[in-house]
């Protein structure tokens, strides 16, 4: 078969997103602060794009007269009249369906800004504190290379992370396993204490005091029965240690007190702050929603952009500049503007589901699929699942994620459904009132349910929901 080259003409039909789209699709689904982030950038990259001052909100039909004066002035030798006219007509600012009211508070400080002013900076890591600790002992300075490759190894949690042979692999050249021994030994005794184990036997060893009169009774329990303990073996353990049930019961409140990732007590977590999309108020009435616009500037174009469209002294090349820009900014106005409405909408219709959720708590979550909200709004549901991404409520009740208010349901023996969320609370409530003594299986459970709140569950169902509420089993839930 012979190898030659054709020249072939085809036919093809392809479906493919305008960039406007693209970009609204892309802004629907980011966050307040991540919104804030994007409208940022924007105003960096378009100078035809600028935020709205308050005080020019009052003076900007005067402003936009003015321009047009010159606008009209200028007109002769730059754009022609019919294409100036389409570019005024296509003014975004001057559409009052798509200005965002004033913000109720026109002196707020940047929102985002005031948030990170007022936020705790993060202090020392635990690194910084182990180095400045180990600084402080009477050692060898030649060893201070290898306790610094130990110490940058330890984890947040307070554990060495790798093996202290692949530790001590960069600086085998001058330091051996038994100096490596003996430096991670001195790391061992900084506070926190328990840090630089390689275990959890090991942190827990290392937090006993050798002075305490039950010292050998913990160690044998940490290195022989530490899992029968994790598996509520108690009688084993006590038989095991030669103790009754009462000074074993006693023995596991002293360790209590120890903890498993003593890195974390040393180096405080970094908060996370939760900044919701969308505000409900009650107004004594009903339920009034609002978006927390005071994290989104009102944007417009800026007015100037007339003056160099018609302008007879510009180039042709910067006046298609400018007209890119200019499409871009309006462009981008209109995807944030789209963004908001298509948020409130959402969250107008999940309201309107899952009112007493509000009214009377989470154990009036109704089953509600994004399926509903997509067909009340007339639009597809992965639109649904964008508005809803990442974005947050505020209510009398806290702060919730809007897309945990899309659950799944069981059908109650009366013909009626309950969400997963409510099935949730109600087997925790079971569990909360059993005796402890003689803890519900998965199958009472089952059977409690049906019995006193007509919900059929298959057992595995029960086991599923259980081990999702972080419960353990009943066997690990007795109490001796």
């Amino acid at each position: 078969m012979g190898l030659d080259i054709r020249l072939n003409q085809r036919l093809d039909l392809q479906l493919k997103l305008a960039p406007q789209i693209i970009q609204s699709i892309e802004l629907l689904q980011l966050p307040a602060m991540d919104l804030l982030d994007a409208i940022e950038q924007e105003l960096d990259t378009n100078e035809f794009l600028e935020k709205t001052p308050a005080e020019r909100l009052a003076d900007e039909e005067s402003s936009d007269n003015g321009a047009d004066a010159e606008v009209k002035e200028g007109s002769e030798d730059g754009l022609k009249e019919d294409e100036l006219e389409r570019y005024e007509q296509m003014d975004i600012w001057d559409d009052p369906s798509l200005r965002r009211p004033r913000s109720r508070d026109e002196g707020l400080l940047n929102a985002k800004m005031e948030a990170m002013q007022n936020t705790a900076s993060s202090g020392p890591s635990l690194q910084d504190e182990l180095t400045a600790q180990y600084l402080l002992l009477d050692v060898d300075e030649r060893f201070q290379q290898l306790a610094e490759q130990i110490i940058f190894n330890i984890s947040a949690e307070g554990y060495l992370a790798y093996p202290l042979e692949e530790i001590l692999e960069p600086v085998a050249d001058a330091f051996d396993e038994a100096d490596a021994e003996y430096v991670l030994g001195r790391i061992q005794r900084l506070e926190p204490r328990g840090v630089g184990a390689r275990s959890r036997e090991e942190c827990l060893l290392l937090q006993l005091t050798t002075s305490d009169p039950k010292y050998e009774l913990k160690k044998k329990l940490i290195e022989e029965f530490l899992d029968d303990v994790d598996k509520n073996r108690l009688p084993k353990v006590a038989r095991g240690l030669g103790l009754s049930m009462e000074d074993l019961k006693e023995l596991l409140m002293e360790l209590a007190s120890l903890t498993l990732r003593p890195g974390l007590a040393e180096v405080e977590e970094a908060n996370h702050y939760i900044t919701p999309d969308v505000i409900a108020e009650w107004n004594g009435n009903d339920y009034d929603l609002r978006l927390a616009n005071e994290y989104v500037p009102e944007l417009r174009l800026n007015p100037e952009y007339r003056i160099a469209l018609s302008s007879k002294d510009i180039s042709k090349d910067y006046r298609e500049y400018v007209k890119k820009k200019v499409d871009s900014a309006r462009a981008f106005i209109m995807a944030v503007e789209k963004r908001q409405k298509t948020l409130l909408d959402v969250a107008k219709r999940i309201i309107h589901y899952q009112r007493d959720f509000l009214d009377f708590g989470p154990h009036y979550l109704h089953p509600l699929k994004m399926q509903q909200v997509a067909d009340d709004l007339g639009v597809h549901v992965s639109t649904i699942s964008r508005a809803t991404s990442e974005k947050h409520i505020q209510t009398h009740r806290g702060i919730f994620s809007l897309k945990s208010f899309f659950t799944g349901g069981t059908r109650s023996v009366h013909g009626g459904m309950e969400s997963r969320e409510s099935v949730k609370h109600k087997i925790t409530e079971i569990i909360d009132r059993e005796n402890k003594a003689s803890p519900l299986s998965d199958d009472d459970i089952v059977e409690l349910l049906q019995k006193s709140h007509g919900i059929q569950l298959a057992r595995r169902t029960v086991t599923k929901y259980r081990k999702a509420l972080g419960v353990p089993s009943s066997r690990q839930r007795r109490e001796y």
